[in-house]
């Protein structure tokens, strides 16, 4: 599985439990799967095709639903390259810092990822692990 690592200062010590999959916000009239492709090529500089399978949407601790797609692909995190975003660091410093929005991403195995993964997102493995078990791999 394809994980990615929030770039910026509150994610920089952190690695258990803090990668995410590829994944940003879409608005109202925009189809999710389009939205999930540019999401990820934003991220991670890389086009993103095949056959998408449906997994259920899931819910973060703070109520941000997710709508996720498990695809076949061969990324290579060596040449990630994200977009990025501006904050103010340090804080209340006035000075504003580009970050990468992501700053690594990096393939696992689905024991692996569900450490790696924010809990809350750990529900998409379980779903995973059955489409790839019902797909023979």
């Amino acid at each position: 599985m394809f994980l990615v690592h929030p770039g910026g200062p509150f994610w920089a010590k952190r690695d258990a439990g803090s990668w995410t999959i590829p994944k940003g916000e879409y608005s109202a009239g925009e189809d999710p799967l389009d939205a999930a492709k540019r999401e990820f090529r934003e991220e991670t500089g890389q086009a993103i095709d095949g056959v998408f399978q449906p997994l259920r949407e899931i819910r973060q601790a703070r109520g941000k639903i997710v709508t996720a797609w498990a695809v076949e692909g061969d990324i290579d995190p060596s040449t990630l390259r994200s977009n990025t975003f501006t904050m103010e660091w340090p804080p209340r410093s006035g000075k504003s810092r580009d970050f990468p929005e992501v700053d690594r991403g990096q393939w696992f195995t689905l024991a692996e990822a569900r450490d790696k993964l924010l809990p809350a997102q750990c529900p998409l493995l379980d779903e995973l692990a059955s489409l790839v078990r019902i797909s023979g791999d």
